[in-house]
Order: C-alpha cells, then structure tokens, then sequence
C-alpha cells in the first residue's frame, strides 16, 4: 500500500483575495488624508494601496513622516473599525471553494498585512472564519505587518515547516508572492482582487487563476480528497 501523501497547508490572503474590501479601505484612506489636508489620489492611484502596508501606503505614497505616518493609521482606524470594516463583500465562488477545499486533506490558513483583529471580524461577520485552521494578520501597533513576517508567524503559531507538508499561498497582489517567496513557498495570483496579471507574473507567481471558482483546479497539485 502507498504511502499516504503529507498534508498541505493553503495560505490565503484576505483583502482581494477572499473579500472585496475596496470601498471600506478606500472611504477610510481618503478620511486619514482629510485630517491632513492632502487631496484625495485619482482612481488608478487609490487602487493601488488596496493591499500594501498601510505604513508604506502613507510614508511612500504620501512622504508623510514617521509621526505622521501614525497619526494617519490612527485616523483610518476611527472610520474603518466603526464603520469601513463592514463596507466589503465576499468574493463570488469563495465559500464554495472553502467548503471544497475543507473536504480534502489540505489545511487552510489566513495571512493578510491587516492586523489579526480586523480581519477576524471581518470573517466571523461574513461566517468564514470556521473554514481555517488560523488567522494571522499585523500587529496594531505595527510591529508585524509586512507578508513575509506575518507568514512567518502563521507557520510558527501553527508549528508548521516543510517537513510537516507543503506549503502554497494565494494572493492578489505582488508583496503576496514576494512574501512567500522569502520562506520558498510558491503563490497562486488570484486576478479577481486588486492587483492585474503583470503584476502577479513579474513578483513570480507560478499560475494566475481569472476567477475563484477556477482555484480548485490550480491548487490540485497540493490537495488530495
């Protein structure tokens, strides 16, 4: 008899990728920059802070310093736990795909750049947060929040290695694969979310999938029902 084949671990990331957070995180950006007198940025600009840090969306983006920097977060997290963070919606076909993928032998986990305590609402609120083994997110206070340090800390909360199986992670955006790539795990780019296929194929995703009804094909190769 075969031996059986290790577990896999499938790390998702949140925004654009599980949810459609756009207009909360939007609405809650242009209220920070409000309190700073600084116009609101075009469309195609606005779209892309939909993912990164909120740290380098307004030190790169706006060359505010590291105090002020802060005091923008503050600002975004008046507006979004009130009120931004229900402004989302699940994407078409993710709940299928979730309960799909918890019928096979994979394990699923959440690694997104938002602090742990949003994106735990923002899934219990949705009736999504059964589906994963654990969620892991940033720190409020900053001190973990880029995706190679919040991957980390998910494969060492879930004592989880490549010994223990394999490991692949699906995300719509750039920082997603470069995130993952640092631990050698491989991505999936996910171009419902915010980011376009370029993007995804030069960070070095391995496949890109148009629609999330499509993952379960894309992501055969690490389950097994």
């Amino acid at each position: 008899m075969p031996a059986a084949s290790p577990p896999s671990l499938i790390l998702f990331d949140l925004d654009g990728t599980l949810t459609d957070s756009g207009v909360g995180i939007a609405n809650c950006i242009r209220y920070a920059l409000d309190s700073f007198g600084i116009a609101h940025p075009d469309d195609a600009t606005m779209r892309s802070h939909l993912g990164p840090p909120l740290v380098e969306t307004f030190r790169d983006g706006y060359g505010l310093s590291d105090d002020d920097v802060e005091r923008a977060i503050a600002k975004y997290r008046e507006r979004y736990h009130s009120v931004g963070l229900f402004e989302n919606a699940v994407y078409d076909g993710i709940p299928e795909v979730l309960d799909a993928l918890s019928t096979s032998s994979a394990t699923l986990a959440v690694a997104t750049s938002k602090p742990t305590y949003s994106a735990t609402k923002i899934l219990e609120h949705f009736g999504l947060s059964g589906r994963f083994g654990f969620i892991g997110g940033a720190e409020l206070d900053g001190s973990r929040q880029h995706k190679a340090d919040v991957i980390a800390h998910v494969l060492d909360a879930m004592a989880w290695s490549p010994e223990t199986g394999p490991i692949v992670m699906v995300g719509d955006r750039g920082h997603d694969v470069r995130g993952a790539a640092v631990h050698g795990i491989p991505a999936i780019g996910a171009l419902w979310g915010y980011g376009d296929e370029a993007e995804l194929l030069e960070a070095g995703a391995i496949a890109v999938v148009e629609r999330a009804g499509g993952l379960p094909y894309a992501l055969a190769p690490w389950v097994s029902c």
